[in-house]
């Protein structure tokens, strides 16, 4: 699996700036950036938070901060990536490669056949009219978009996970939200001047890390985890810290893992910037549709600048 990553970024990005993308925000980053943590934690533990000893969430803390120092052994708690997706990842970094060897690549599986005519007839690009050929599929989505589109298909498998309990539970609305983050992350980009597409797979990987940390905390609780939103925040930190460490180990580009070891951080990189902007754009809009807050709530008005708005309104033409 290693390597893949970095062979596919190559390819040109979009240098289209989106006006007031970087716009500052009027608030405490951090603070609400804490908020923000805890309300989705406590929206995605619902079904299995539960108000456990303090001494139970340090032992969660600590075994996956630890797995942080053993990359090796963090990684082998993740599914690995289907050998043809790495193959056609790693053809993308051909600027100069034809469509038409494209669609053939492509056309060697017939799941992905169907994955890229669905993504080329999305609410994101709509067609005048339905597209009905792969080829049409991928002149449509070109190179950029083929691109986030097989890193995608490629990630889903490491936070979809085939284990039980908690982290079964929360796994569709963490790839939900990976989703989104990426997407956001993504359209922040260009106004932060931080690479589009490095900001799509920085946003897909973050969450890796979070699927492992379910597991570790299911195990130490007995089948729940810790109810806090306060844990939750600093699960989300541990478990962000985790990720870039998977990625490390995996050989992502430097300034991926860099920007999601630094999301946040307030010196960060303009990537980390960006990851950190889609994070919360995605985490509102999960909250919004679960209406746990709604469009006035001061977490969108104050929280988010009118660019990050229409945004956060454009993520729900996503669906499931």
């Amino acid at each position: 699996m290693k390597k893949w990553i970095g062979r596919l970024l190559g390819g040109d990005k979009e240098t289209e700036v989106a006006a007031g993308a970087g716009t500052a925000v009027a608030m405490d980053e951090v603070a609400l950036a804490a908020e923000i943590d805890a309300a989705y934690y406590r929206y995605l533990t619902a079904s299995s938070g539960s108000n456990l000893a303090r001494e139970l969430e340090e032992r969660v803390l600590a075994e996956v901060r630890a797995l942080a120092a053993d990359p090796e052994g963090a990684s082998g708690l993740v599914p690995r990536v289907p050998e043809l997706v790495a193959q056609l990842l790693g053809a993308l970094s051909d600027e100069n490669i034809s469509t038409a060897v494209l669609s053939a690549e492509v056309g060697r599986d017939l799941v992905l056949v169907a994955e890229v005519i669905r993504e080329a007839n999305s609410a994101y690009y709509r067609p005048a009219k339905p597209i009905e050929t792969l080829e049409g599929a991928v002149t449509m989505l070109g190179l950029n978009g083929l691109r986030m589109l097989l890193a995608k298909i490629a990630m889903r498998p490491l936070i979809r996970t085939k284990v039980q309990g908690v982290a079964r539970q929360v796994a569709p609305t963490v790839w939900k939200h990976s989703e989104r983050c990426a997407f956001a992350a993504s359209v922040m980009a260009p106004g932060l001047s931080a690479g589009v597409f490095e900001s799509y797979l920085a946003g897909l990987m973050q969450n890796v890390g979070l699927q492992v940390a379910f597991q570790v905390a299911d195990r130490i609780c007995e089948g729940k985890v810790p109810g806090s939103g306060t844990f939750g925040v600093e699960l989300f930190a541990a478990s962000r810290l985790l990720s870039s460490v998977i990625a490390a180990h995996w050989e992502f580009p430097v300034e991926v893992v860099d920007a999601i070891a630094r999301m946040g951080d307030p010196d960060s990189s303009h990537l980390a910037q960006a990851l950190a902007q889609g994070d919360r754009i995605a985490k509102l809009r999960l909250l919004l549709d679960a209406e746990v807050i709604y469009e006035d709530d001061s977490f969108v008005t104050t929280g988010l600048n009118g660019f990050q708005r229409r945004c956060l309104g454009k993520l729900a033409d996503l669906g499931d």
